[in-house]
């Protein structure tokens, strides 16, 4: 018989329901309290972390960069400063047609029509709501007939800001140097982060070498910027007080340097219309009085930034303005050396003050025919080695340096701080070349050019074949010859300035080995010669020191730019100009206690009595308080 199942359990489903709710509503009580815990975490225990985050969002920290530092002369006149301008930008979300807009300033003449696809590359790179920089310094006209075109160029406008500025310009652009905009390099070199917000750095000169000292330290502020990063206004006071305490930037350091303006002036108007350079230093302290490279630029330009054409012009001038010829330029320092060599001399016993020599004008070598000329073709007769110094007598150095041997002339030398860097406070300085055996073994590959010739010892003994120096080696080798012998480091800054509290901190001179001549006679008797040259009727430099109201000591020297065969003659009419010897002249001043010590040369100059020893001449006047009786 079958049995008959119900179609339903209605007490079982009533179960299977219960059960299946009290799951669900324990799952949904777990996936809540889940919820309020998570919440909790959120809202109560890690509160000030996401509070933190959320404001982050919201607040963006931007840079303030510092002001940058002054730098005065030594007398507290502003050479580098820092002057309100205004600068012409263009927000790119608010112009239609960039193209056209660029046009259209450039045949206003506010931007160069050259650099418009630079500035296109600009507004195209960064957010379209940041502003493109087109002109760091907009001129009174420009802003005027600019403000007139104003409803013409939407999304353009003029803002104010801080720029660098040389008062002196040309004066004093190679001591000082000059700022311009950060390259890919200079980040490399830097913390980014404390360049933060700053556009120019230091290149060259004082504002390259102090830029730690001059950029400061650069500042924050807090901006509240919406999803897009754009900046909103902090309009309500509650808003404003809700941000995090702005940090002020610290302004860089004042720098005061040694320099004398009026006697930087006198050098560059001597100097004008010629190629050349004058560094002037205290000899017992090693300041630098004067440091000045000719032909020289405008720094301005480099600081407001300057067209593709502008650059290229200072780039490619043949007369080279952006070389700072004062500590860079190596030139043969001629007879300049002289003066050392007879020391050397003396000091070695190659030479002694009775030993006098007959000039014929040439000298020759042991079983050698090669005429080594001297200057004067008709020779100086019998000279001894005061003679030589003042006459400045090549015979007489042909012949002791034979004595001396080119080693030891390259130890007394050393010791003056030749074919070496001064250690002077700016960078880029050349080292110079005094040339030895040592030297010429490590500098050249084939075995027959290192072997040492007799004739490069000759020819060294008056500055040519391989010697180079500075004008500053030989300022500062001047300056060691009026100290008999206490050499001092070049320096430029003389003080650091804390601008916020005035306090002035000196830098000290810093003294270097002296020069090892172990009898004065010799000092007084190189000294003396050198005194000759400028205030004795027979010196090569009468002409410039003869009716001075003070006494003096100075070397001229002449440096060959090419060579002369043996039998042609050196004519300077006949000679191109570029072609022409380099006028050199050392000299300081006063002879009894020495206050000035000065390096000149004139390229192409061709004489250095003529044409350079009246520039150092001028020089001294001025420092001396003698300007109106220079000749």
């Amino acid at each position: 018989m079958d049995l008959l199942s119900p179609i339903k359990d209605h007490h079982s489903e009533r179960r299977l329901f219960i059960a299946r709710v009290v799951l669900a509503s324990v799952i949904a009580f777990i996936l809540l309290g889940m919820v309020i815990a998570r919440l909790v975490q959120l809202q109560v225990f890690e509160y000030e972390v996401f509070a933190a985050q959320s404001q982050g969002n919201r607040v963006r920290i931007e840079a303030v960069p510092p002001i940058r530092g002054l730098v005065f002369d030594r007398r507290g006149t502003v050479l580098a400063e820092n002057l309100p301008a205004y600068q012409l930008e263009l927000i790119p979300e608010q112009v239609s047609d960039i193209d056209d807009t660029l046009q259209r300033l450039a045949g206003l003449g506010l931007i160069e029509a050259e650099d418009i696809p630079a500035y296109k590359d600009l507004s195209e790179s960064g957010p379209r709501f940041k502003p493109v920089t087109l002109n760091f310094r907009l001129t009174d006209e420009q802003i005027a007939n600019f403000a007139i075109q104003r409803p013409r160029f939407p999304g353009v406008d003029f803002q104010p800001r801080l720029v660098r500025h040389y008062p002196e310009g040309e004066l004093i652009a190679h001591a000082v140097g000059y700022v311009g905009a950060l390259s890919k390099a200079d980040l490399e070199r830097v913390d980014p982060t404390d360049y933060a917000g700053t556009s120019h750095a230091g290149k060259t000169g004082v504002e390259n070498s102090f830029e730690d000292d001059l950029h400061g330290d650069v500042g924050y502020r807090h901006v509240v910027s919406n999803a897009l990063g754009r900046q909103i206004p902090t309009d309500s006071r509650e808003m404003a007080d809700s941000l995090p305490t702005d940090e002020s930037p610290s302004p860089g350091m004042n720098i005061y340097l040694s320099l004398d303006l009026e006697l930087q002036r006198i050098a560059t108007e001597a100097l004008e219309g010629r190629r050349g350079a004058v560094v002037a230093l205290d000899p017992w302290t090693g300041e630098i009085l004067a440091l000045v490279s000719a032909p020289s630029f405008d720094p301005n330009l480099f600081a407001v930034g300057m067209s593709t054409t502008q650059y290229n012009a200072l780039q490619n001038d043949l007369d080279r303005p952006l070389f700072n010829r004062a500590i860079r330029g190596a030139y043969p320092p001629g007879s300049t050396i002289k003066p050392m060599l007879a020391l050397a001399a003396l000091q070695t016993g190659a030479a002694t003050v009775e030993r006098r020599s007959m000039c014929r004008g040439f000298f020759t070598l042991p079983n050698n025919t090669h005429r080594y000329r001297d200057w004067k073709p008709e020779g100086h007769g019998e000279v001894d080695i005061h003679d030589a110094i003042s006459q400045s007598c090549d015979v007489y150095f042909y012949e002791i340096s034979v004595d001396i041997g080119i080693d030891r002339m390259h130890f007394y030398l050393d010791q003056f701080g030749l074919g070496q860097p001064t250690g002077v406070d700016i960078r880029g300085e050349h080292a110079g070349l005094v040339p030895s055996r040592e030297w010429k073994r490590q500098n050249f590959r084939e075995r027959a050019d290192q072997t040492w010739f007799h004739g490069e010892t000759v020819i060294a003994s008056i500055g040519q074949g391989y010697m180079l120096a500075t004008p500053i080696q030989l300022a500062a080798a001047a300056g060691a010859l009026a100290t008999r012998g206490i050499r001092y480091e070049p320096q430029l800054v003389a003080a650091v300035e804390d601008p916020l509290t005035g306090q002035r901190s000196l830098v000290a001179p810093r003294r270097l080995d002296d020069v090892r001549i172990n009898d004065d006679e010799h000092w007084n008797t190189v000294i003396s010669a050198m005194n000759a040259v400028m205030q004795d009727i027979e010196g090569t430099a009468w002409g410039a020191g003869g009716n001075a109201p003070y006494r003096m000591a100075g070397k001229s020297g002449t440096a060959q730019v090419f060579s002369v065969a043996q039998d042609e003659e050196y004519d300077e009419e006949e000679v191109e100009e570029r072609l022409r010897d380099h006028a050199l002249f050392i000299a300081f001043a006063p002879l009894e206690e020495p206050r000035i010590a000065v390096a000149v040369i004139v390229e192409n100059g061709s004489s250095g009595s003529r044409v350079a020893a009246p520039i150092a001449r001028a020089i001294m006047d001025e420092y001396l308080g003698y300007g109106d009786d220079a000749p």
